[in-house]
């Protein structure tokens, strides 16, 4: 029995953990979960669940006092206590932005093995991160399903063998669309992605592909490849997941249905395929046949930036997650146009000082700065 801590539960990927986690009580239990505000959806898991330990933004004293076993923790602080908890044995890292970073290396000094949805811990600290790993054997499990994908593809195989990853995308809601035509498009567009139910930070990211930008650099951290062996290619359908291509001219890849609860019961359950009621199995024939087209880093030019800054390290990575968050919450509540999140990241970027070998706490300063240094460009235009 793997007993769980999932914090962001209420979000996308944490309820379809908690989807995997119903369908395998003989190998999981969820003992500590974590909301933001949350607290319906908190007082439901409370109901459904014994929780040891508990966590939301916002003190609930009602909640205290009718679950006097369950230990609960609050605001910032919390967030990053909760994960120092003895009686757990993963950390389902399924929060939104820089704040799963502390978090996720707390865990780790714990002893106690990571699933990571939140790619901004290694696009912020990948270095930090892996020190960490070695450090204390611990084991991290991509959820991503790129990620996700690409483990699976290099499972059994030496990596000295490797020629490249191949990493897919489907060119989000606007990939029908010339670069020239993005001016005028609307939050409304950008959230209709043509494949993925997602949440909206997560879909608009998709639609500037600075998504797949982090993908690359959670890539280079998660596996220990140099960015000049890492490629993006554009796939229509989201069925192949991504790929990796061998110095012999094989190409190996993983084939999915467009359904993160895959990638999120392999790390839960990892190394089994078990099967169940959520099971929404892949038919071949009806897809019948895959697309594909070279990345093209004018259209999409955030990837080329994600690779550069990836390559330049340091606290650019942090950077860049502020600036970026920042920007897509800004045209989120429609204060900036489509076009305007990659003006106000490099913008960001120009002015930013750059540290080589930044300590935690500088790459959680970086990252502040950035959001507010996006928030006085705006403010003064």
């Amino acid at each position: 029995m793997k007993r769980i801590l999932l914090l962001g539960a209420s979000g996308s990927i944490g309820k379809q953990a908690i989807d995997v986690i119903k369908e395998h009580t003989h190998d999981l239990e969820l003992v500590g979960a974590g909301v933001g505000k949350n607290v319906d959806f908190l007082r439901e898991l409370l109901e459904k669940f014994e929780l040891r330990f508990a966590y939301s933004i916002d003190r609930i004293i009602e909640l205290e006092k009718k679950y006097p076993y369950t230990k609960f923790y609050y605001g910032e602080k919390g967030l990053e206590e909760i994960v120092k908890e003895k009686e757990y044995d993963m950390f389902v890292n399924a929060l939104v932005g820089f704040s799963g970073f502390i978090p996720t290396l707390n865990a780790i000094y714990n002893m106690k093995d990571i699933a990571l949805a939140n790619k901004e811990t290694l696009v912020a600290g990948g270095d930090l991160i892996n020190a960490a790993l070695r450090q204390t054997g611990v084991k991290l499990f991509p959820i991503d399903s790129e990620h996700s994908a690409i483990a699976q593809c290099l499972r059994g195989n030496r990596a000295e063998d490797v020629k490249r990853l191949i990493i897919t995308g489907s060119g989000g809601a606007f990939r029908d669309l010339k670069r020239d035509e993005l001016s005028n498009v609307t939050l409304e567009q950008a959230l209709k992605h043509p494949n993925w139910n997602m949440g909206a930070k997560i879909t608009v990211d998709s639609a500037t592909m600075m998504n797949k930008g982090f993908e690359v650099m959670e890539a280079h951290h998660l596996f220990n490849m140099p960015y000049e062996k890492i490629d993006v290619i554009l796939h229509n359908e989201s069925v192949i997941h991504s790929m990796v291509e061998y110095n012999d001219g094989s190409i190996i890849a993983q084939l999915g249905s467009p359904d993160m609860r895959l990638p999120i019961k392999y790390a839960l359950l990892y190394p089994k395929h078990l099967a169940d009621s959520n099971n929404n199995p892949l038919d071949i024939a009806k897809v019948g046949t895959f697309h594909f087209k070279e990345m093209d880093y004018t259209r999409y030019p955030l990837v080329k930036l994600a690779k550069e800054i990836g390559q330049f390290g340091g606290n650019f990575g942090a950077i860049l997650l502020g600036a970026n968050d920042e920007a897509v919450d800004l045209f989120i509540h429609k204060r900036i146009n489509f076009i305007d999140i990659e003006v106000l990241i490099i913008k960001t970027l120009k002015a930013a000082h750059f540290i080589k070998h930044p300590t935690a706490r500088e790459l959680v300063d970086s990252n502040n700065w950035a959001k507010k240094y996006v928030d006085e460009i705006w403010a003064n235009s």
